[in-house]
């Protein structure tokens, strides 16, 4: 029978590979092909086992214990065990800001059986499932335990999973083509996928994830058949694309996803809280949204950082929708703003983000700022963003980065609002009375009083300058109809389902 093979371009080229080291989407997506998760979401967002069997939860709701699926093993033959588990998931909860409140909360996690661990708890935790089933950066793969065991601010060198594919390391070639193959060793779920959820069944022997900067060329192969997808064509492509009876425009993440820009909290001068402030009311969303998506119809002005429409999206007037200039300068002047070039990195080749640099450093500079924009591609980006030096010595002050919304619509876990300090995402912010409302939210069993503290640490939020919401929109993918069918909707760009028609 004749090989399958699924050609298509990422949204970004791929040079670091470890999901839990960094919260780059396109490793997300790596990680969503080579390993598995504990829960996942399905299309209605209701959370699954996945390599759960089930779990139990005690009376005095303490202790979790989860069981595993009968007969999953990893990619090189060997059983997946619950001390793999439990080591996968205290490496991701150094890293990951819904990890770390987790094992704050956690006295102990313990293996009761190969296939059986508990987490006991201090005290209640009602994100522990929500935590579990992260839909995004970072999410809670499982790896073998001698993996899992990796320092966490090391990377990963070895990428054996139980997930639906299976890495080929010999192919791999930064800045031409990742390849993954079917994993003939994986254990899909009986019930048929929804969303994240289900049985993620491979139909095609191999993928190729295919690095093309150019979207016009990308596109152009798409036309011509030499690819069969795309996953983020640009929406100025969108008429193009459109024109070709053979190709079809899929809304993969209808839920939509929101760029942020982010400070650097450490180092000068966005250690300064009048600094940051000064940024946020030097900015407007809608040039940056027209710049980067171009469509009305497909984004959203929003200055909610927690999401427009959502349990916690509270909006704040005019701020990062009506530049006040006169405001910003002023702030300048009360921080002591001396005049030193603010560095920007300036991802040319993500398609999520990489046009809103541009006008953000103008509306910058009309406030007063100098503005130093650095050109490169997102994996120079997120390999530089975790540096703590001095901007003119390898480090930063602002990047651009995305989300999707179901990742930034709880301020519980949302990672851009963690106060954590050293532990805290790239930015590092550093802020005690923050984390004593996010703590007081995720343990608060109240409603009415959960979402008082949600509001409140969207007030920290704005006021402190953690991130700057620049808005939210939808994404599109376009594949070739007239040879794939079977792409899930869902937040993730997943390729399981998919299926080659010839």
């Amino acid at each position: 029978m004749a090989q399958t093979t699924l050609r298509m371009v990422s949204h970004a080229d791929i040079k670091i590979l470890d999901p839990i080291w960094t919260t780059a989407l396109i490793t997300r997506n790596f990680g969503y092909m080579v390993f598995d998760v504990l829960f996942a979401k399905d299309a209605d967002l209701r959370i699954q086992p996945q390599m759960a069997e089930g779990y139990t939860l005690s009376d005095d709701k303490l202790t979790y214990t989860i069981k595993l699926r009968d007969g999953l093993v990893w990619s090189d033959g060997q059983p997946v065990t619950a001390e793999d588990c439990i080591a996968s998931l205290k490496r991701w909860g150094a890293r990951d800001a819904s990890g770390q409140l987790l094992m704050k909360a956690t006295q102990e996690l313990k293996a009761i059986d190969d296939r059986s661990f508990q987490i006991v708890l201090k005290q209640p935790f009602g994100l522990v499932l929500d935590a579990l089933s992260k839909v995004s950066s970072n999410v809670p793969f499982m790896m073998p335990k001698r993996i899992a065991e990796t320092d966490p601010n090391k990377q990963i060198t070895e990428f054996v999973g139980s997930g639906p594919f299976i890495f080929k390391q010999d192919e791999w070639k930064p800045g031409e083509k990742t390849v993954f193959v079917k994993n003939p060793k994986y254990k899909p779920r009986n019930e048929p996928p929804s969303m994240l959820a289900g049985g993620k069944v491979a139909k095609v022997d191999r993928v190729e994830w295919l690095a093309i900067p150019d979207a016009n060329t990308a596109a152009n192969a798409l036309l011509t058949g030499e690819i069969d997808l795309i996953e983020s064509p640009p929406p100025d492509l969108f008429p193009l694309l459109k024109a070709e009876k053979a190709i079809a425009l899929f809304g993969w993440n209808a839920t939509g996803s929101q760029i942020v820009m982010r400070f650097n909290h450490i180092q000068p001068p966005f250690n300064n809280a009048k600094i940051r402030q000064a940024a946020m009311y030097a900015l407007a969303q809608e040039p940056m949204l027209q710049a980067q998506v171009g469509d009305p119809e497909i984004y959203k002005v929003c200055n909610a950082p927690f999401v427009c429409g959502t349990t916690y999206g509270k909006e704040y007037g005019d701020l990062l929708i009506k530049p006040d200039i006169a405001r910003a300068r002023a702030l300048l002047k009360d921080g002591g703003y001396d005049g030193t070039p603010v560095v920007m990195l300036h991802q040319t080749d993500l398609q999520s983000s990489n046009n809103v640099q541009p006008v953000a450093k103008q509306q910058l500079e009309a406030a007063g700022f100098k503005v130093n924009m650095i050109d490169s591609d997102w994996q120079t980006v997120v390999s530089r963003r975790a540096r703590k030096e001095p901007a003119d010595k390898g480090g930063w002050n602002i990047f651009f980065t995305t989300n999707i919304t179901l990742d930034s619509d709880n301020p519980g876990t949302n990672s851009y609002a963690a106060g954590s300090c050293d532990k805290a995402w790239f930015g590092w912010p550093c802020d005690p009375d923050m984390e004593k409302l996010r703590d007081a939210f995720i343990h608060s069993a109240d409603p009415a009083k959960q979402k008082e503290l949600g509001l409140a640490i969207s007030d920290r939020v704005m006021e402190q300058a953690f991130y700057a919401p620049v808005g939210q929109y939808k994404a599109f993918g376009a594949y070739r109809k007239d040879r794939l069918e079977g792409w899930l909707a869902g937040p993730v760009p997943v390729v399981w389902n998919i299926s080659k028609k010839n």
